[in-house]
Parts: structure tokens; sequence; C-alpha cells
């Protein structure tokens, strides 16, 4: 697995790609594809970094990656829908880990996502805290 640091001219396919992380998440995140360009170029401007994963020149997911935070912090990662059960997502995120010199991240999952979740224990992850949000209805 090859890991490729993205520049801004990358945030149209960052930005189609994260649409696509949204709706398999199954995200509460209204955003359309002119809005998530928009908060990508402010990601890539700001804090954080963001990387292709690539086989065979191929891209085949990404990370974005808060450069800022103690520990570093995982936002987004995706591995593209074509190309999943091809152990690509372990395979990324080891060589994420190798790539950013570090043996500890942090991330989010939301927990109706069973197979993120899942996906995430089987690298090891471990449940930290628990957010809560309430919203009157």
């Amino acid at each position: 697995m090859k890991i490729e640091k993205c520049t801004i001219e990358d945030v149209s396919v960052l930005a189609r790609m994260n649409k696509c992380l949204i709706e398999d998440e199954r995200s509460s995140n209204p955003m359309d594809l002119s809005q998530l360009t928009e908060r990508m170029k402010g990601f890539l401007e700001g804090d954080y970094d963001t990387y292709f994963f690539k086989e065979e020149d191929e891209i085949v997911g990404y990370a974005l990656v808060d450069r800022t935070a103690e520990p570093l912090y995982l936002r987004q990662f995706y591995i593209d829908r074509e190309q999943r059960r091809k152990h690509y997502g372990k395979s990324a995120f080891q060589a994420l880990l190798e790539y950013l010199g570090t043996d500890t991240i942090e991330l989010d999952v939301l927990p109706w996502n069973e197979a993120g979740v899942a996906f995430w224990k089987s690298l090891g992850f471990s449940e930290q805290y628990v957010v809560m949000r309430f919203k009157k209805r």
C-alpha cells in the first residue's frame, strides 16, 4: 500500500469520496458535494493533512488527519466501495501509522455504524468515552 499526501488540487476527488463515506456510515451530515468541497478546502488550508491510499497507482481510499491533535486525530478514513474485502483497510491503516511515525491515534465512530465499529476494534481500537447528544423533539 502506497501513501501519497494530497494537495489542494485533490479537493474534488476527496469531496466525492467524503460524500460516499457520509452515505456509508449513515451520517446525519446534510452537506452536498459543493459544500463538502469547500469544507475539504478548509481542512487542507487549516490543521489537517489528507492522504490517498494507492494500490498499483490506483486510488483505493483516503484519510484526513488533524496533525495538531495530541494524539493525532483520524477524522475521516475511507476505502472505496469497489475495493473493500481485499484487506486494503487494514494495510492502509498500518501504512498510515508508519507514514505518520506514530503508534497512537484517535478517531470517532458513529455507534450505529456496526461495520465501522467492528473494523476498528479488529485493528485493536478500544472505546475511550461515549459522546451523547440531547435534542428536544
